[in-house]
């Protein structure tokens, strides 16, 4: 079966490197007109920009730490871009924390910034792009979970409770957009190698990270990003709410 985004415009967050890179190229690669949000590495985002297959493609930024902007940032991409036919809410943060060792006031820091950057500015702008796309005749959006809203993250639960929020939100949406022809999907992946990732890949936990699969390694940035185009493809209407796992028979729920 072949995937074709012709015509169709897909707005990536978090796209200057890692999963949301590979996204940006492949579906650049699909025929889409691509935009790249970014925070601070415009030099990465540029980059993917000049990577990219031709096409009506582009580049925003917006600092996702400040969520009660997001409505501008909306407004912005309208402006430039036009509407907006694919959202993927991809960019993300993990912060490993002691529970035992840090204090309230780290703890209340930790769990701010990361939910606002994980959890409440996508959530934004799933309402605002979700709403948009109501009003044009229907969309998608693909969210970036993880396995570890399931499993449970001992060393960053601030992490895991931003994705358990996530797949909450996405299958809410789900059923509350449905009858607008806006359809929202979820990917949880396992440990996938990007440059978030790196430190613990090349740690002392490096080996057993990886001998969680039987693969005995990590995901590919590119086979999350399959998914996700797989996803935002046509013919996948019925599979809006779903929660699709690839972290390569690591953690298995039923």
């Amino acid at each position: 079966m072949e995937i074709s985004f012709k015509n169709k415009r897909v707005l990536i967050t978090g796209a200057s490197r890692g999963i949301g890179k590979a996204a940006a190229l492949m579906f650049a690669e699909a025929g889409a007109d691509v935009v790249i949000h970014y925070n601070k590495n415009h030099k990465g985002a540029e980059q993917v920009l000049g990577m990219l297959k031709p096409g009506r493609h582009g580049m925003v930024s917006f600092d996702m730490e400040f969520p009660e902007k997001a409505e501008f940032f909306f407004n912005e991409v309208i402006e430039r871009f036009g509407k907006i036919d694919i959202l993927v809410n991809n960019a993300g943060v993990i912060n490993e924390i002691d529970l035992n060792e840090i204090s309230f006031a780290e703890w209340e820091k930790n769990w701010k910034q990361t939910l606002d950057i994980n959890l409440t500015a996508a959530a934004h702008l799933s309402f605002l792009f979700g709403r948009s796309m109501a009003a044009n005749g229907g969309g998608k959006i693909v969210n970036i979970s993880s396995r570890g809203a399931f499993r449970g993250e001992p060393n960053a639960p601030v992490y895991g409770a931003s994705k358990a929020g996530m797949n909450a939100l996405g299958q809410s949406m789900a059923k509350a957009l449905a009858p607008k022809n806006v359809f929202i999907y979820t990917v949880a992946p396992g440990f996938v190698d990007t440059e978030m990732s790196v430190p613990m890949l090349t740690g002392p936990e490096g080996d057993q990270i990886r001998n969680q699969s039987p693969f005995g390694r990590v995901a590919r940035p590119e086979e999350v990003a399959h998914a996700v185009l797989m996803l935002a493809a046509e013919g996948t209407d019925f599979m809006s709410g779903c929660i699709l796992d690839i972290n390569g028979a690591s953690y298995l729920r039923t």
